[in-house]
């Protein structure tokens, strides 16, 4: 913007006129124009960089009590700090009088090496692990899981439902090893066999039938859209003569449609994957333009079903479960994780909170789990979704604990052990302040604070000890209800006695209350804590500790309740999670199945995410009047202040306007990955189906059964993740393997049906598991089907031509269909995890901002009777609970990085951990902030006109710098472009509101307008609440310094490169 401009904008606006500054470091006149934006530094600046870099310790002061108002710098003469603070300033400032003024301080000299030392310390659990791409670590690691596999099979559960598959496996096996079997069912009884690997009986009851029902109807649709497709490319002699053609329209059309459903609706895949496997059969299976034979769809269709059949036998009658035991494991997991949570055996804080944080999405999951298909528990649904928000009300009141603040202490060793019981208690829980003082300051505060400990520390501990007691208790009950006490925990030792602990818990909250109320009202405290912070980081350490006592007795009150009407028999449930959104749920077995968990969980919740954030973002925004203005007429011109969003749009017709929106949506909605997902499918489907519609090709396609390397390609292809380099040696390692081990299988005993029996046992248990239970399901599911149709194949023909033929072609189709699948999901539009966790960190970053923005909004500067109502708080839980999953989802990504190759040089995880960390660091504090601020009642500036316009130019650059720095933060990020060099201060904007307050509370106190309650209230919890909430948006400001580090430690940061010198910039 030039000078002229300026003016001219000047002149039409008056109201808007610019300030004209001078100049403290030169003593320059005023200027006008871009100029003024921009002004070179003195010579003697950069030598003092360090020193106000020290000076930022003054910034983070979140005192709000001060003698005397702070007069603006235009009326008093410069101190030695002012000074200071101009001096290393640059002179650069953005002066907007009404809009928003930035200031802009020296950037931070950073060590690299030390910043990825801290860095170090907040990588996942993942990289503890040994690179998986190494190949020095391949052997010793696959001893180690070998060992991990066995124990876990022989001494949990496990081995139970490794069991239930391969009893449904070895029973279908062993049914078409009859030679009266297998040609009652013809060339393809090995269909009865995929088809019960495919649903296999490692479920509960409810996801088996589920699957039965899905497998089933897929697999019908299959048939029948393959069916018409013989028909028509046979209804004509034009027809029959490019039989061919018409056959790969109706595969290519039904591939994409289905891979499209797939990827749209989660819980089609079942559904979906079988209806491909009938598609290719059908279509490629023996097929000719001269008949069709109809009879080939009976045999398909009638062992199909037989393998579901036997699978859901297995399923009712072998130690069946209707979904009682995976609820009462997240449940007794949850509970462990809140114990640990509470402080007593804390002693890692990140990975304790992480814990947390993970049970507070797995809980949401195992409810999830339980509705989405009939269960027959003991518990009701509406219960176990109560149970739900309670336990997560209690995990976000443990989040609250500052593990770092502790109750000091100065109890003498009998009364320390008594409240031990036989378990000494943590340093980091109570500390002796003879042997580690932790209280800096003045001797006088160092009195208070010791007063207070002294008093505070004993009914902490006792109320601790009661929720921990009563956490046990409820663990126990549960267990007990659920029936696997013997076989999850807790021992029996643990009491049952709800209502005891009930009582207890509640007579610990009722003493702790009175002793706080005691020490509050105590002469010997000060009517301010502006010089005791220690005193007030006790308060603000004992305050989460009541909520999270408050959140436990919810729990128990209802744990006590279920207790009671306790139900004699076990009941059946219906499912019950509404069908629009369990489209895009399914069970724990079938996302463990499909794979890609990861990644699939990834997008989804953040798909979440952003449709909460999207309905933020669009509400209108219709800027409020001031009071003095309420009165005055209203015939001027007004549409500056009250225009809104819908003033903007276009005059044209609503109706017209909502179907074009629709139309428009559909066909960006087709522009999305589900799209791409299909035709890639359908293409490479396709393209390798070519050679069974080719005359000169029939003898060796159908004769070797080639065409199942477009059904294995089909399997392996994945809307998400498609593989890297590490699943394409296993996969096709897998089917090498299997291959090779059904030839040996035949050949060992000359085919007899015994020897080959005992080779399946020995390869499809480990096989089996990898399929079932283990991290890499894609890759079992190669090994079993590779297995079972090359030995069955092999028995079918009876070794002819020979086993080796057999297993060498049937094995090299489905390698083809292996590596055709991963290349081609490397080649189009590949899913690269690195690629993503940048955009997925970016994205966080600016739902973070839209928090920020929407919670100061809502719970901070609100007007007097627009209060935030309970729907508000729901909402913003809500919110906040998605936005956890999405840290948790986060750190998974990051975790999927290691599994990828980089040419250009290895991907460094350091500054993604530590950028993640410090983002729900801030997340953290923004949380604080709200919890604070519905307790923090600042009324002596909403009450006051005069003192709230004072400081709403304050509040507006304290805001506004720091939504800045995460949208500039943000997009630097997502763009993977370099971050400006200077970016305005967030902690200089802070600074100065903080000074503001101050001297306006300290002119209201001293003008006695204060009344005697609101000073006793100020002594009690405002002060506290006070602290808390600045000290949480002090807290952003550090992190937010975080996140510049960090994100231009990923994106670099911009230097001057531009041609203009210095010269130039003091004469533009």
């Amino acid at each position: 913007m030039t000078s002229s401009k300026t003016e001219a904008n000047n002149a039409n606006n008056a109201n808007n006129d610019t300030i004209a500054t001078v100049n403290t470091q030169n003593g320059t006149p005023p200027e006008t124009g871009f100029s003024r934006l921009l002004r070179r530094h003195s010579p003697g600046t950069r030598q003092n960089a360090r020193d106000s870099m020290d000076s930022l310790e003054r910034i983070f002061d979140t005192r709000t009590q001060s003698d005397d108002r702070r007069l603006p710098a235009a009326q008093r003469s410069m101190t030695s700090e002012d000074m200071h603070y101009a001096n290393n300033s640059y002179g650069i400032a953005e002066m907007r009088d009404g809009f928003f003024d930035a200031v802009f301080l020296p950037p931070e000299e950073v060590d690299f090496q030390e910043l990825m030392k801290q860095a170090e310390l907040t990588l996942p659990y993942a990289f503890r692990k040994k690179d998986p791409l190494s190949i020095q670590n391949f052997l010793p690691k696959q001893w180690h899981d070998v060992k991990g596999v066995i124990r876990r099979v022989t001494t949990t559960r496990s081995g139970i439902r490794l069991l239930r598959s391969f009893l449904a496996f070895f029973i279908s096996y062993v049914l078409c090893l009859i030679p009266s079997v297998q040609a009652r069912l013809g060339r393809y009884s090995y269909i009865m066999v995929v088809s019960s690997i495919l649903n296999h009986s490692g479920r509960t009851l409810g996801a088996q039938v589920d699957g039965t029902i899905l497998t089933t109807v897929g697999t019908a649709t299959g048939l029948g859209w393959g069916a018409f497709g013989l028909w028509v490319s046979t209804a004509s002699a034009p027809a029959r003569t490019g039989y061919g053609g018409v056959l790969a329209v109706f595969l290519f059309l039904y591939v994409f449609i289905i891979a499209c459903l797939r990827s749209y609706y989660i819980r089609t895949y079942q559904a979906v994957i079988c209806a491909g496997i009938a598609i290719a059969y059908t279509c490629l299976a023996e097929v000719s333009g001269n008949e069709v034979s109809w009879s080939k769809l009976l045999d398909y269709g009638i062992p199909w079903v037989l393998g579901q059949a036997i699978s859901l036998l297995v399923c009712f009658t072998v130690v069946s479960d209707a979904g009682a035991r995976p609820l009462a494991v997240a449940l007794h997991q949850a509970f462990a994780v809140m114990l640990d949570g509470l402080g007593l055996t804390r002693l890692e804080s990140i990975r304790i909170r992480r814990r947390l944080t993970q049970t507070f999405v797995s809980m949401s999951q195992a409810y999830r789990d339980l509705v989405i298909d009939f269960s027959i528990t003991l518990f009701a649904p509406k219960d176990v979704l109560d149970l739900r928000n309670l336990i997560q009300g209690v995990i976000r009141a443990l989040l609250s604990l500052n593990s770092e603040t502790s109750v000091l202490d100065e109890l003498d060793d009998l009364s320390l052990h008594r409240l031990s019981r036989d378990r000494p208690i943590l340093d980091e829980f109570v500390v002796n302040m003879d042997e580690n003082p932790r209280i800096s300051g003045t001797e006088e505060g160092r009195k208070l604070a010791r007063f207070v400990a002294s008093n505070l520390a004993e009914p902490t501990e006792k109320i601790l000890l009661s929720m921990e007691s009563a956490l046990r208790s409820c663990d126990a009950v549960l267990m007990d209800m659920c029936g696997h006490r013997q076989y999850l925990g807790p021992p029996k030792d643990v009491s049952s006695d709800i209502t005891g602990s009930l009582v207890k818990l509640r007579k610990h909250i009722i003493a702790f209350s009175n002793c706080q109320d005691n020490v509050l009202a105590s002469n010997k405290l000060p009517s301010t804590y502006a010089d005791s912070p220690e005193v007030v980081k006790l308060f603000t350490y004992c305050r989460p500790v009541h909520q999270a006592a408050t959140a436990i007795e919810a729990l128990l009150v209802k744990v006590n309740q279920m207790q009671q009407r306790r139900p004699n028999h076990l009941k059946f449930h219906w499912p019950s999670y509404p069908f629009w959104k369990a489209l895009h749920r399914t069970n724990a077995q079938v996302r463990h199945d499909r794979g890609g968990v990861t990644a699939g969980s990834y997008f989804k919740s953040f798909n979440d995410i952003a449709v909460i954030i999207q309905k933020i973002k669009s509400r209108d925004f219709e800027p409020l009047q001031r009071k003095s203005e309420e009165g005055t007429e209203k015939d001027h011109d007004t549409s500056y202040a009250t225009m809104t969003a819908d003033e903007l749009e276009d005059e044209w017709n609503t109706n017209r306007n909502q179907v074009r929106h629709r139309v428009w949506g559909v066909l960006h909605r087709l522009q999305g990955f589900e799209t791409r997902f299909g035709l890639k499918t359908a293409a490479v489907t396709s393209l390798l189906s070519i050679p069974a519609w080719l005359s000169e090709a029939h003898g060796w396609w159908d004769g070797y059964e080639v065409w199942w390397a477009v059904v294995m390609a089909w399997l392996m292809m994945g809307p998400r993740t498609g593989g890297n380099i590490q699943d394409l040696f296993t996969r096709a390692l897998c089917a090498v393997l299997g291959s090779l081990w059904a030839g040996l299988s035949y050949a060992a005993g000359n085919g007899n049906p015994y020897v080959v029996a005992v080779f399946a046992v020995i390869f499809m248990l480990p096989m089996l598991y990898r399929y079932t239970q283990s991290a890499h399901p894609r890759s079992g599911l190669v090994g079993c089907i590779s297995f079972t149709v090359v030995s069955l194949s092999e028995v079918a023909a009876q070794g002819q031509p020979s086993p080796a033929t057999i297993a060498a072609t049937h094995g090299a189709a489905m390698v083809v269909g292996v590596v055709a699948s991963v290349v081609v999901n490397w080649v189009l539009w590949p899913f690269v995890a690195r690629h993503d966790l940048r955009k997925a960190v970016a994205s966080m970053m600016f739902y973070c901002s839209i928090v920020y923005r929407s919670i100061v909004s809502r719970y901070v500067y609100y007007e007097e009777g627009d209060e935030p109502t309970k729907e508000d708080i729901r909402s913003s839980e809500v919110l906040e609970g998605r936005l956890r999953e999405g840290f948790v989802r986060l750190r998974q990504l990051l975790g999927l990085t290691r599994h990828e190759i980089r040419l250009r040089a290895p991907f460094d995880p350091l500054p993604y951990s530590a950028l993640i960390d410090a983002c729900e660091r801030f997340f953290e504090y923004i949380v604080t902030a709200r919890q604070a601020s519905l307790f923090y009642h600042p009324h002596f500036i909403r009450d006051n006109t005069d003192f709230a316009a004072s400081l709403l130019g304050h509040r507006r650059d304290a805001i506004a710098t720091i939504l800045t720095n995460l949208y500039v933060l943000s997009g630097a990020l997502r763009a993977d472009r370099k971050v400006p060099k200077y970016l305005p201060s967030a902690a200089a904007t802070r600074k100065q509101l903080l000074d503001m307050m101050r001297a306006l509370e300290s002119e209201l106190t001293m003008s006695g307008k204060l009344s005697a309650d609101k000073k006793s209230e100020g002594r009690k919890w405002a002060q506290i609440y006070s602290y808390s909430y600045n000290e949480s948006l002090t807290g952003c400001v550090e992190q937010l310094g975080e996140l510049e580090k960090y994100t231009k430690a990923i994106v670099r940061e911009q230097g001057f490169d531009c041609p203009y010198t210095d010269q130039y910039w003091t004469t533009s």
